[in-house]
Formats: C-alpha cells, structure tokens, sequence
C-alpha cells in the first residue's frame, strides 16, 4: 500500500469527514484519477519529438503514454486532421498514488523560485489543473538525454462536489497553495 494511500484512509478521510460535516463516509472527497498531457506543436513538422516526449512521459508516470491526434483540421497551422500532435496517460490505483506521492514530495519542491500553487486552479467540482513548464523536476527524467524542456498539464480529478471539498482534500495531503 503506497504511503499516501494509507495515510488517505488512516487520517485524512476521517478528519475530512468531521470537517466538511459529511454523514456519509461514502460522501469523502477522495483522487480518482490524474492525467498528464502535453501538447507538441513542433510535432507537426518533426514526428520524432512526440516519440521522446511519449518516452520521457511514460518515465515520469511508469504507464505507456497515448499519442493523441488532431481532432479538426486547421490551415493557419499546417495541421490536418488525424495528425499526431500530443501525449497523454491516465493514472487510477496504485500508479495514480505512487505519481503523485512523487510530484507532493519530490517534484514540487525542485521548481525553480517555487512559491507554492495557485488556489485558482480549481475547475468549479473539486478537479485542479496545474501546468508545469519543465519536465526535468522529476527524478525519472536524465538532464542529459533531455534533447528539449517541454511542459505538461496535471489534471487531479476528484469526487468534491466543489472546490472547498477539492482544496480541503489536497491541503490534507500537503500540497503546497499559495497564501
């Protein structure tokens, strides 16, 4: 069982359960998934770079990363249809905790002139966004083979019903919000 698991079930569950002032157990704001995705526009002139991103992606998040392809054609871009443009992974189970017990603990801290998150990330149902503008703040990923610092979205999905339950459940877990 990963740490941030049981320290889930151990501590967090019930003092959210007498903070929030929920009657149901079930009704406790828990993570059900993160998605990382990163966007290559570069991707359209060179296919490579979405090979290494799709590598460096699958390091970071210990799942093989999804290619994902251009929904729309559009002219100003010389992009058509159908055309590889980015990576994802979805993360749920013991990978999910495992992420992001790594991105609270080991990740967040190694940002250059960090002053913690912004509270204005939240979506209006408890899901928080974050961007990350380099992707070498992770251990998994060697300085020396990065051919190019790319960023990535953090989507962190939960079952709040809004964004008090959503900040209440990632400040239990120690995530950093700016004051």
């Amino acid at each position: 069982m990963n740490r941030l698991y049981g320290k889930y079930k151990e501590e967090i569950s019930p003092s959210l359960m007498k903070s929030l002032a929920l009657k149901n157990a079930m009704q406790i704001p828990k993570i059900e998934k993160i998605v990382i995705s990163s966007c290559l526009p570069e991707a359209v002139q060179n296919s490579k770079v979405l090979n290494t991103a799709a590598e460096e992606l699958s390091a970071i998040s210990g799942q093989k990363a999804v290619i994902t392809k251009a929904k729309k054609s559009l002219a100003n871009f010389k992009l058509r249809e159908g055309m590889p443009l980015g990576v994802t992974v979805t993360l749920r189970g013991d990978r999910m905790w495992a992420f992001f017990d790594r991105l609270v603990s080991v990740a967040l801290p190694r940002v250059r002139d960090f002053r913690g998150l912004s509270a204005k990330g939240f979506d209006g149902r408890g899901n928080y966004n974050m961007g990350l503008k380099e992707q070498i703040i992770f251990p998994e990923i060697n300085y020396d083979k990065v051919d190019k610092v790319r960023g990535m979205n953090i989507s962190i999905c939960t079952s709040a019903k809004d964004d008090t339950q959503g900040k209440a459940l990632l400040e239990a877990f120690g995530f950093p919000f700016r004051k």
